[in-house]
């Protein structure tokens, strides 16, 4: 079965079978960012963003991003590093193995809500597993690196 999809804003078609997952079709492609962890979209560790909304690549068939806009790490580099700095100064990487799929979802995050309180963010992240640290960390980071983009987007506005 014949596929096209973008992918950062690239073009990538191929022939793949029907049951081929979206991690699988990425990883395949070159996109390593794109993590294996649970299989059972418990982890989050496979976040990339579909049309602009998250999505777990394990549990999505390739087939259902035909013809669309998907997003990895690798597409939103500066951001990443930008929120990565935020989750290294708080303690929260540790081993890092979490952190794209984190980084995902904070990005979409803050493209979807707009001054989230604790509770929201809370529940936009659930499903994010991180098995080093009690979550505190990237919660303050999530905070501060709100806290400093909405600052940032002040300045270039009246607020």
């Amino acid at each position: 079965m014949q596929i096209k999809l973008f992918i950062n804003g690239r073009i990538y078609s191929g022939d793949i079978a029907p049951d081929m997952l979206l991690i699988d079709f990425l990883r395949a492609n070159g996109y390593l960012s794109v993590k294996r962890g649970c299989e059972t979209s418990n982890c989050g560790l496979c976040t990339v963003i579909l049309e602009n909304k998250p999505v777990l690549s394990c549990s999505t068939l390739a087939l259902r991003a035909n013809g669309l806009h998907v997003t990895t790490i690798e597409g939103i580099q500066e951001e990443a590093a930008d929120f990565g700095g935020f989750l290294a100064d708080e303690g929260a990487e540790q081993c890092g193995f979490c952190s794209p799929g984190f980084i995902m979802s904070v990005i979409s995050m803050t493209k979807e809500l707009k001054n989230p309180t604790e509770d929201e963010i809370k529940k936009y992240l659930e499903g994010n597993l991180c098995r080093c640290t009690g979550y505190m960390g990237q919660l303050r980071a999530i905070k501060k690196y709100l806290d400093i983009k909405s600052k940032k987007e002040c300045s270039h506005e009246v607020c």
